[in-house]
């Protein structure tokens, strides 16, 4: 395949809001065919969809639970039939749970696992035969420094263990892929700005909460999604196939890890 963007297609999960909107929006500007997958969000994702349309790219909302193999199968299908080959991939739907080892519930963790470490699982099993067929693909996870161990957030134990499990599985599906052309990698953001970590909180509530973040950062803020977005399209660009099996962390120089691995 050419070194260009040229015939680029890529599925975005969670592409309806947040970091996998803005990495949306990204790749829309390269000429890419987007599958803005959602799951809870049809109107937000038709909307962006409609979005990059109008603005002469293309694009389609695809709905999925992304815990759920075959509703993921069905995804692709379509987004094949109407886009065309899949060549990047985008893991960016996930979600958080808040519990100590008192309060954990195996419920509660079952549902973080399908839907954070299950459904990378699925997505990538799900595209991998027509990316190997073309020898070319992208694959970009999108992780969290809690998989490192930060201490920011009280009771993130078990989301922080999923995202260990991101990192551990980008590195081992890029060993499997690689002979086949196909580079995985992960971003690792820290505290971002979205309406998933603003959630209900007020300005002042917010203000006050990014600031503790933002002190133990060297550069002295939170990131916003398009410093997400950026690194995730810099890892899914035609001109990254040599870099591989790699965990990049954006978090503006976080320095309140217990350990600083990576």
């Amino acid at each position: 395949m050419t070194e260009n963007w040229t015939n680029q297609v890529a599925l975005v999960t969670g592409g309806s809001r947040g970091i996998g909107r803005a990495t949306v929006q990204q790749l829309a500007r390269h000429g890419v065919a987007l599958a803005i997958n959602y799951s809870a969000s049809p109107d937000k994702a038709e909307t962006l969809a409609a979005e990059i349309r109008a603005a002469g790219g293309k694009a389609i909302a695809v709905g999925a639970d992304v815990a759920n193999a075959a509703a993921v199968e069905a995804m692709v299908a379509r987004a094949e039939a109407e886009l065309g080959p899949i060549t990047i991939l985008v893991n960016n739907a996930g979600i958080s749970w808040a519990a100590t080892l008192e309060t954990w519930e195996p419920e509660g963790f079952a549902r973080l696992r399908a839907v954070n470490t299950d459904g990378v699982i699925h997505t990538i099993r799900a595209v991998m035969a027509s990316m190997k067929a073309r020898r070319y693909g992208r694959i970009v996870n999108v992780s969290s420094v809690a998989g490192f161990g930060t201490t920011g957030f009280a009771g993130n134990h078990f989301y922080a263990a999923t995202k260990a499990e991101v990192n551990i599985l980008t590195r081992r599906f890029a060993l499997e892929l690689g002979q086949h052309g196909i580079t995985v990698n992960a971003v690792a953001p820290g505290l971002t700005r979205s309406d998933m970590t603003e959630g209900t909180k007020s300005a002042a509530e917010w203000e006050a909460f990014s600031a503790a973040f933002a002190r133990v950062a060297i550069m002295g803020r939170v990131g916003e999604t398009s410093d997400i977005a950026r690194a995730i399209v810099f890892l899914a660009a035609p001109d990254a196939g040599f870099i591989t099996a790699q965990v990049l962390t954006v978090d503006g120089g976080r320095m309140d890890f217990i350990g600083h691995g990576g």
